[in-house]
């Protein structure tokens, strides 16, 4: 295989050899792995913002702006960061309004589940607070958490 074309073109003395994918393919414009990961990732981002532009009118900036004031959490969850995976645009889909940013747990596990019905939330936090099974059996612990336990 070639040498990079970007290592190449910056003058680099150190040229690295041609970046081997895993399914035996050179790197698409003979470039090296750190020039491939670079390039793969400047398209991501390009495509990323595109399309919330495209879908929800939502600016880079606008986007952090939500980012930040939701602590740069997942709205629901508080877990996901959006690090490794950015957190998704939610919207209302019968109003288009844009609400915020979810993982995609949260954003199709969660509200995709419950279609957006407030009493689905309602009925799920009156089950955690007042489970149906201690008014019939009363407060019983599971054998597995027994054996955990142990």
């Amino acid at each position: 295989m070639g040498q990079c074309i970007d290592c190449a073109a910056e003058g680099n003395p150190n040229r690295r050899k041609v970046y081997i994918q895993r399914n035996g393919k050179p790197a698409p414009g003979n470039r090296c792995g750190e020039h491939f990961r670079a390039r793969r990732d400047e398209r991501a981002a390009a495509t990323r913002e595109k399309r919330w532009m495209e879908r929800y009118g939502l600016s880079v900036d606008e986007y952090d702006a939500i980012y930040e004031a939701q602590g740069g959490l997942c709205y629901i969850c508080r877990r996901a960061n959006g690090k490794v995976r950015k957190l998704a645009v939610d919207h209302d889909h019968q109003t288009g309004y844009v609400r915020g940013l979810l993982c995609k747990s949260c954003n199709r596990g969660v509200l995709g589940h419950a279609r957006d019905d407030v009493e689905f939330f309602e009925r799920a936090i009156s089950y955690l607070q007042q489970p149906p099974a201690f008014g019939v059996i009363g407060k019983r612990v599971a054998p597995v958490h027994l054996k955990e336990a142990a």
